[in-house]
């Protein structure tokens, strides 16, 4: 019986263990704050780190080699009491590209308007029913919205459920002080992030996740030709968002995480295929179109 009953405590601490699905960098820079007590920022990175990388934030059975790799940055601007500081978060996820070492950019996304307490030594708490802590619901949403972006490239919506996650935090935080939360506040924060993530009028979107990286970037390597026909329609895909909505939020955040590495898949492609993709590019994204125009032009040394 005791033998039984070691074997499932193993099973379940390694189903525990496996369940933890990031492996996320934290950085907390406080060069800006005038103070003679440093530790405290050292100890809130820890904090963050530990929060962030051992909350077990899905049911999805990921293996160690499967976490999804991530970056929080914290840039510390002004010690506003004790325990009350405001500053910038900047988020940026990354997914392994099938038969390579090559890591694509999912998710590169800085919020200015974030303000927080931390109290040093205190456990960082998050509940998925109420706001209990700026601090803790800003990283749940954005933890949420890395986990749907990636789940999304691999099944079509496959996301969905993270998303609702994350509109479900901002639901939680109408009533808070701090802003970032509210749809009047800008049309370009959480509120809107989580809103175009679900919008109906969005879904074109998930179809250029999906078939951009599963259908293209897994099979570049091996079939370069194919592969760039898939990113292609996927990103012809996106004309429909642009077309109902040119300022939509979430296609700037699609380029800015993808605009360098467009440039780079299409630099060997044939002249014809440049040239329907700069036109495109050129549509739904002008305000990198001066780099898509560079698609064309040889790298110093190359062809």
């Amino acid at each position: 019986m005791r033998k039984i009953s070691f074997f499932l405590l193993v099973c379940l601490i390694t189903s525990l263990v496996n369940a933890q699905e990031l492996l996320c960098t934290v950085r907390v820079n406080s060069s800006q704050v005038q103070t003679s007590d440093r530790k405290v920022f050292q100890t809130m990175q820890t904090s963050i780190h530990e929060f962030v990388n051992n909350t077990i934030w899905t049911s999805a059975n990921i293996e160690n080699e499967e976490k999804i790799e991530c970056s929080i940055s914290i840039n510390i601007s002004k010690k506003i009491s004790n325990d009350e500081f405001e500053g910038s978060i900047q988020i940026q996820s990354t997914r392994p590209i099938y038969g390579t070492s090559y890591k694509s950019t999912l998710f590169n996304f800085r919020d200015n308007n974030f303000r927080f307490k931390y109290l040093e030594y205190q456990s960082l708490e998050f509940s998925e029913t109420t706001h209990m802590s700026n601090l803790t619901s800003v990283l749940a949403f954005y933890i949420n919205i890395i986990l749907g972006l990636d789940f999304s490239t691999f099944s079509e919506e496959g996301g969905n459920e993270y998303f609702n996650m994350a509109q479900r935090i901002v639901n939680n935080a109408q009533n808070a002080n701090q802003i970032g939360w509210k749809a009047f506040e800008s049309d370009k924060n959480r509120y809107w992030l989580a809103h175009d993530l679900l919008d109906s009028r969005y879904v074109d979107y998930h179809m250029c996740m999906y078939r951009y990286h599963r259908t293209g970037l897994d099979i570049l390597a091996e079939e370069p030709e194919d592969a760039r026909y898939e990113i292609t329609e996927a990103l012809e895909n996106l004309k429909s968002i642009y077309r109902e909505n040119a300022s939509a939020f979430i296609l700037k955040l699609f380029f800015d995480a993808k605009s360098d590495e467009i440039v780079k898949i299409y630099s060997e492609a044939f002249p014809n295929e440049q040239a329907r993709i700069i036109k495109t590019l050129v549509e739904i994204d002008p305000a990198h179109s001066s780099k898509y125009q560079a698609i064309t032009k040889p790298e110093e040394g190359g062809r």
